[in-house]
């Protein structure tokens, strides 16, 4: 038996067909509760039963539990695929049978591998992980806010206080929320404001912050924006501590992990990233290859010939982890400058004529094959000497990786 199952937040659509390819019954209707559920696995009786499903939000991972308890198959997919799929077949009309049944049939046609999912560490890694990016965007979020509150209410300030997300301007902002209250201020009281327990923000800048309140543009704006600014600086002071919890979770977590550990040893790699690549992949190492493995991450270049179009320059396409390679661009950046090995990489591209930007895409490209060599040996990156690696000091047993 095949099946496809279209997924949504409180019902599901279950198909069905033979060994031959033809429909089983008409489509049934799951509820997502144990009632749903027994009457799924009733109808998949017995297994194993080859599934697809779409990899559709969070509302998946209940079903796939299940299933895969009960000894059945489960193929999640990209719902790229399963549209391409649909379109191939020249589908005019789309409900929820009719994509229950296409998924069946790709099941059928396709008979894709079934899905394994990650490790209990690498899966609490990718839910912290995204946990701190949600935090993150809040964040940022508040500080585009108090962005706009300052420029309105003292835009002065950024002239002596660049950033606005620090603790120095959050600090001073709680206190003194706008011009008018700066102003106001006694220069010797601001000097003495500690602004992370141990600084103090000093005379010379409290002088000048008051000096140029007096004078400021917007001394006119009233309580309003006052209790406006105080409530985000509250909220960033909160989200910074919430970060910074977060991210020493993480840290401690990816202690526990052989591989993330493994990983750390690139240079520039550092714990954060090491968990991202963790959180995104499980282990790189299931990848057939290394080529795969970067084509996952997207920095595979796309050459577009036909006819008389000729290009002999490809550039990178949409598809691919695009979370996961912005995650990289900043890592890879280090990793230029402080492996000797992919820094000479680059410098070899640019002396080439390769823009900078290209240069550094394929910088990425081969950090992603010392990722994958590291996840493949299980052994710690050294990097190469005139193309022989390096054994480390005191190592009798392991040999490290070089790229």
């Amino acid at each position: 038996m095949f099946a496809g199952i279209d997924i949504a937040s409180e019902r599901h659509v279950l198909a069905r067909l033979n060994d031959a390819g033809a429909a089983i019954g008409k489509p049934i209707t799951i509820t997502e509760d144990r009632a749903g559920y027994d009457a799924l696995l009733a109808a998949l009786a017995p297994p194993p039963v080859l599934i697809v499903m779409e990899a559709t939000g969070h509302y998946w991972k209940n079903l796939f539990a299940v299933l895969t308890a009960a000894g059945h198959e489960v193929a999640l997919l990209n719902p790229l695929i399963a549209r391409r799929f649909q379109e191939a077949s020249l589908e005019r009309t789309k409900t929820d049978a009719i994509d229950a049944f296409g998924l069946a049939r790709l099941a059928f046609e396709k008979r894709p591998a079934p899905t394994h999912l990650h490790d209990e560490a690498a899966e609490a890694l990718r839910e912290l992980v995204r946990h701190r990016d949600r935090l993150r965007q809040d964040f940022d979020d508040r500080v585009r806010q108090l962005h706009r509150l300052v420029d309105l209410c003292f835009p002065e300030f950024t002239r002596y206080v660049r950033g606005l997300d620090s603790m120095l301007a959050t600090c001073l902002l709680t206190e003194y929320p706008t011009a008018h209250a700066f102003a106001r201020a006694t220069p010797r009281r601001l000097a003495k404001l500690r602004y992370d327990g141990r600084h103090l923000v000093g005379p010379e800048l409290a002088q000048q912050l008051v000096d140029a309140a007096k004078r400021s543009v917007g001394q006119h704006h009233g309580p309003a924006y006052k209790l406006q600014a105080q409530h985000i600086c509250q909220d960033l002071d909160l989200w910074r501590r919430r970060l910074a919890e977060t991210e020493h979770d993480i840290e401690n977590l990816l202690d526990t992990h052989v591989l993330g550990k493994l990983i750390t040893s690139i240079d520039g790699i550092g714990p954060q990233t090491a968990a991202r690549i963790i959180a995104a992949t499980g282990d790189p190492a299931h990848f057939k290859s290394a080529g795969a493995f970067a084509a996952y991450v997207g920095v595979v270049p796309g050459l577009r010939q036909s006819g008389k179009q000729t290009s002999t320059r490809a550039g990178i396409g949409p598809l691919g982890n695009a979370r996961l390679r912005r995650a990289l661009w900043m890592p890879v950046l280090s990793a230029v400058k402080r492996n000797p090995r992919l820094r000479a990489f680059y410098l070899r591209l640019r002396a080439a004529g390769k823009p900078a930007k290209l240069a550094l895409i394929a910088a990425m490209r081969k950090l992603l094959h010392a990722i994958y060599s590291v996840a493949k040996h299980r052994r710690p990156f050294v990097a190469t000497e005139q193309g022989r690696a390096v054994e480390p000091p005191n190592s009798a047993t392991a040999r490290p990786c070089g790229v």
